[in-house]
């Protein structure tokens, strides 16, 4: 079995809804690395006993630094329950995050049907060599011009 470092967020009312699925998928998720933003990380461990590295809350720099850890190649995948009918004030940091996961092509699951989906890929448990895109042209581009 191939260890998955998981990145877990969820919007405040998605928060019991991102532990309810954690807790049906307990077993399979503690044989994996867990992170987590801040107040996401503590209830998870506060409630599910579960180890998990926490980062900041995320309107105070958390979804930022799992986009670092993403651009780092730190994290395999992101699973980030977002609540699409409630604006939030650091919403550009969402954006952010969602948009670094892109780049670097790691999966992303955004609600509990497509977080099912993500888990239940015979991908979870072996090796996978995702596509890491090669941005070296990009960063050679000639910007005087």
């Amino acid at each position: 079995m191939q260890k998955k470092n998981i990145a877990l967020v969820a919007h405040d009312n998605k928060k019991d809804d991102l532990l309810n699925w954690i807790s049906t998928n307990n077993q399979l998720l503690s044989r994996h690395q867990l992170y987590a933003t801040g107040t996401t990380g503590k209830l998870i461990f506060e409630n599910l006993g579960m180890p998990v590295t926490r980062y900041k809350s995320g309107p105070l720099g958390g979804d930022q630094q799992i986009g670092a850890a993403i651009a780092n190649q730190e994290i395999d995948f992101l699973i980030f329950f977002w609540d699409p009918l409630q604006a939030l004030s650091h919403d550009t940091d969402i954006k952010a995050l969602l948009r670094i996961a892109v780049v670097w092509n790691i999966p992303i699951a955004c609600n509990r049907a497509s977080a099912d989906y993500l888990i239940s890929s015979p991908l979870i448990e072996s090796s996978y060599q995702r596509d890491v895109p090669n941005y070296d042209n990009y960063l050679a581009r000639d910007l005087s011009k």
